[in-house]
C-alpha cells in the first residue's frame, strides 16, 4: 500500500509551492502532475519571462485582486509577495523589478523560475508522478483519505488541489479540480474569462478602421446599464481587428462578464477618455489655440498632432468636421469633438473565451474554504489552492502572487494537518 503524509495534485505554479512547505514543514509529500513535467503553465507567464510577483505592499497587492482578493489577507499575514521574493534570492535566483512594481528574474527565463523551484522539490525529497492523473479523491465519511488513478490507489490524510483554471487548456488546466470538489459537495461559483480580450461588433471595429492603433495612458471604463461607471483604469490600449487588447482593456474584461450575465447578455457600453489627465475645459482651451494658430487650414491639419492621425480623421469623420476650416468651427461643434476625446462611446459584445484568457474567475466558492488554512468546510484533510479557488487579480504579478501564497499556506497547514491524522480502516472509500 502507497501512503504519503500529503498529496499535492496538480504541479503549477501553487502545487509545486504547496509541495515544497509541506516537505519543508516535515511531511512525506507526493507530487502529481498528469503532463510530462512541471510547471507548463508557469513557462508561459510573463510572455516567457515570469512576472513571478509584485514589489508593493500587500494592501496593494490585494486592491490588485478584484476577485474576492480580501479572501487572501489572513493568507498573507502568513507568507507574502516580500517572502516569494525571499524564497528566489536565498535560492540563488535574482529577481529584477520593472515597471509597476513587476518583478522577473534577471535571466529573463520563466524557465529559470520553473527549475529553481523543481530544485526545491528534489532536494526536499518530495515524490513526483507525472503522465498520472488524479480520477478520484478517496474519503471515508467526512475525512480525505488519499486520491484514485487509473489504476492504482494512493493514500494520505491531506490532499491539496491545485489544478488551476480552465485557462491554457494545452498546459493541462482543463477544469479537473472542479470536478473533483463538486463530487465532494464542493459548489463551484460560475466560472468566467478575466484579463481577456474585448470582442466588438460595432462598424468601426468590424471595418477594421482604427486596427493596430495603440494610445498610450487612456482610460477605459466600463458602464452599467444606468450608464454609471462600475470600473475605470488608465493604462495602454490597442484596437485590434476584433476589438481592445492591452492593459486597459483587459483589466476591464472581468467586469464586462460579470455585466452581461446581469444584463441578460446585451451588449455592454464602454467609454474612452484620451485625455484622462485633462479637463475638458483645458482640452477645449488647448484645440482653441491650436485653431486660432493656423484660421485657414482645416481642422485635420491645425490638430495635426493632438492625437493619432488614423484616430483624428476617424472622429472628425464621425462629428461631419473633416472639411471644415478651423476659423468655421463654432464652440457647439468643438464640444462635439471634444465629448469624442473625452467620453468616446463603444460596446463590448463579449470577450474572448476562458480557453483564450490570461486568467479564470470564478472557481472554489470561497464560503467553502477556512481563509487561515485553505483547507475545506466540508471535508476534512482537503486543501485548495491557487487558481481553482474563487479569486483572481490583475495581470502583472498579482495572480502569480496569490498562487505561490496559498499554495504556501495549504501546504504548511497541510503538513501540520497530516501529523496528527489518524486515518481510518482502509477497507472502503
Amino acid at each position: 500500500m502507497k501512503s504519503f503524509d500529503v498529496i499535492v495534485v496538480g504541479a503549477g505554479t501553487s502545487g509545486m509551492m504547496a509541495a515544497i512547505a509541506a516537505a519543508k514543514a516535515g511531511s512525506n509529500t507526493l507530487l502529481i502532475e498528469k503532463n510530462k513535467r512541471v510547471g507548463k503553465k508557469l513557462l508561459l507567464t510573463g510572455g516567457g519571462r515570469c512576472n513571478v510577483t509584485n514589489n508593493r505592499p500587500a494592501d496593494e497587492i490585494i486592491a490588485h485582486i478584484p476577485g474576492n482578493g480580501k479572501f487572501l489577507y489572513s493568507a498573507f499575514s502568513q507568507f507574502n509577495n516580500y517572502d516569494i521574493m525571499e524564497f528566489f534570492e536565498s535560492n540563488g535566483t535574482h529577481l529584477k523589478e520593472e515597471d509597476h512594481g513587476r518583478m522577473f528574474p534577471v535571466t529573463d527565463r520563466s524557465k529559470t523560475i520553473v527549475e529553481t523551484l523543481f530544485n526545491q522539490l528534489e532536494q526536499l525529497g518530495v515524490t513526483i508522478y507525472t503522465e498520472a492523473k488524479v480520477e478520484k479523491i478517496l474519503h471515508k465519511d467526512d475525512q480525505v483519505i488519499g486520491v484514485a488513478l487509473e489504476h492504482d490507489k494512493i493514500y494520505a490524510p491531506c490532499v491539496i488541489l491545485t489544478t488551476g483554471g480552465r485557462t491554457y487548456p494545452s498546459t493541462g488546466s482543463t477544469g479537473d479540480g472542479y470536478k473533483l470538489a463538486k463530487r465532494l459537495g464542493h459548489t463551484i461559483s460560475p466560472l468566467y474569462a478575466t484579463e481577456s480580450p474585448i470582442i466588438s461588433n460595432d462598424d468601426f471595429i468590424k471595418e477594421k478602421t482604427l486596427q493596430g492603433l495603440s494610445l498610450q495612458d487612456v482610460s477605459l471604463s466600463v458602464l452599467n446599464s444606468q450608464g454609471k461607471i462600475i470600473v475605470e483604469h488608465q493604462m495602454d490600449l490597442l484596437f485590434t481587428h476584433f476589438g481592445l487588447s492591452g492593459p486597459a482593456a483587459l483589466r476591464c474584461s472581468s467586469f464586462i462578464n460579470q455585466e452581461l450575465v446581469k444584463n441578460g447578455q446585451n451588449p455592454v457600453t464602454l467609454q474612452l477618455d484620451i485625455f484622462p489627465q485633462k479637463t475638458a475645459l483645458e482640452l477645449k482651451n488647448e484645440i482653441q489655440r491650436k485653431l486660432l494658430d493656423q484660421p485657414e487650414k482645416t481642422l485635420k491639419n491645425s490638430l495635426k498632432n493632438l492625437v493619432p492621425e488614423r484616430l483624428l480623421e476617424f472622429i472628425l469623420n464621425k462629428t461631419t468636421l473633416s472639411e471644415h476650416q478651423s476659423k468655421q468651427v463654432s464652440d457647439q461643434q468643438i464640444d462635439q469633438l471634444i465629448d469624442q476625446l473625452k467620453s468616446f462611446k463603444l460596446t463590448a459584445e463579449k470577450t474572448l473565451p476562458i480557453e483564450k484568457s490570461f486568467v479564470t474567475g470564478g472557481g472554489i466558492s470561497l464560503k467553502e474554504v477556512q481563509p487561515k488554512t485553505m483547507e475545506s468546510k466540508l471535508v476534512n484533510g482537503l486543501f485548495f489552492a491557487g487558481e481553482l479557488l474563487d479569486v483572481n487579480g490583475y495581470t502583472g504579478g498579482y495572480n502569480v502572487t496569490a498562487a505561490f501564497v496559498t499554495g504556501h499556506v495549504a501546504g504548511t497547514h497541510a503538513a501540520s494537518v497530516a501529523e496528527y491524522t489518524y486515518l481510518p480502516p482502509l477497507d472502503q472509500d
